[in-house]
């Protein structure tokens, strides 16, 4: 007779953990204010020299070390806590990695992710969402993250993609400039146009003056959902700004892309997409649903949906590249 394995035991643990994960943002993002990262960085190893490099009661200090280390984003070893490897390289401020901006980015939305459900009983969307109130000071909040993170990209962008032979680069709703700064930082010969929307424009020229480039980068208003591109162009990049519009819309603005460029042009739209059955990764499918909290058209796109907006436009040798593990990848082709 033959006993049969035992089931493994089913419990509520993984359900509450992710009721409860709100937890975790908090105490990540709370660590980025105080300091706690960049504290632990330059020697406070327990909870009281914690808590007095940061300015907090020891209790509190152990309530929050408590938390992170369970999260993996400290550990110990000989008694004394120290930054997990991804903590020491972007969470610490001072660095050229810094990425602390990005990390509180979100945490405006905080309140109305708690709605969620009221959000998803809407019965109507609108084309886009609040981004397109946009005043210069919110676009200076906004980019001041996106580029935190987006210098880090646009090197990435430089290192795969031969840009010897271009000449000029569009960036689309380019924000920052972080992709062109860099490319022009590699480049002597590249020329680049950031087009977003005005107040966006704004601070990207004060972005493109910091790193040396505005005598080569310029900023363009457009509403690249509407208004024309530039023609003189022959690489086009569209990067994270893909969940915030609709299937239609996307697949108009890369329409519209391949019209624009010129013959033997490049477009790369580097995106945060799913894969093909639509079950993940995760980073993706938490933009896509974010953007029922802006009650807009946009939503999570497969990388086969992208690939499809290509073929649509006319454009040749689509090829798909991952670009940041589990979170971007790097769609491109080119116009014949």
């Amino acid at each position: 007779m033959t006993t049969q394995p035992e089931r493994p035991t089913v419990t509520t643990v993984r359900l509450q953990n992710i009721a409860q994960s709100y937890g975790q943002s908090a105490a990540l993002m709370a660590a980025v204010e105080l300091g706690v990262f960049t504290a632990i960085a330059k020697g406070a190893g327990t909870f009281d020299e914690i808590a007095r490099a940061v300015g907090i009661l020891p209790t509190n200090a152990e309530r929050l070390v408590v938390l992170l280390a369970a999260a993996g984003l400290v550990e110990k070893a000989g008694g004394r806590f120290r930054n997990a490897a991804d903590v020491e390289r972007f969470l610490v401020e001072g660095e050229a990695g810094y990425m602390g901006p990005w990390i509180t980015f979100t945490k405006p939305q905080w309140n109305e992710w708690g709605r969620l459900a009221e959000h998803l009983r809407v019965p109507r969307l609108k084309r886009m969402g609040s981004i397109g109130d946009f005043t210069v000071e919110d676009a200076r909040r906004y980019h001041k993250a996106t580029y935190s993170i987006g210098m880090g990209a646009g090197r990435r962008f430089v290192r795969q993609v031969d840009l010897s032979g271009r000449a000029k680069i569009m960036d689309i709703g380019g924000g920052s400039g972080a992709y062109c700064i860099q490319a022009a930082k590699a480049h002597a010969h590249i020329r680049g146009e950031v087009l977003d929307l005005a107040p966006v424009c704004t601070v990207a020229r004060e972005f493109l003056a910091e790193n040396g480039v505005a005598d080569r980068v310029t900023a363009t208003p457009c509403n690249f959902v509407t208004d024309p591109f530039p023609t003189d162009c022959d690489v086009a990049i569209m990067a994270s700004n893909l969940p915030m519009y609709s299937r239609e819309v996307i697949a108009s603005v890369i329409a519209k892309t391949h019209a624009a460029l010129l013959s033997g042009g490049q477009m790369h739209l580097i995106g945060e997409t799913t894969n093909d059955e639509r079950t993940g990764p995760w980073g993706p499918a938490y933009w896509g649903l974010g953007q029922a909290i802006s009650e807009s058209e946009g939503l999570a796109h497969s990388e086969a949906d992208v690939i499809g907006y290509f073929e649509a436009a006319g454009f040749k040798d689509i090829r798909v590249e991952e670009f940041i593990p589990g979170s971007l990848s790097r769609i491109f082709g080119t116009k014949a």
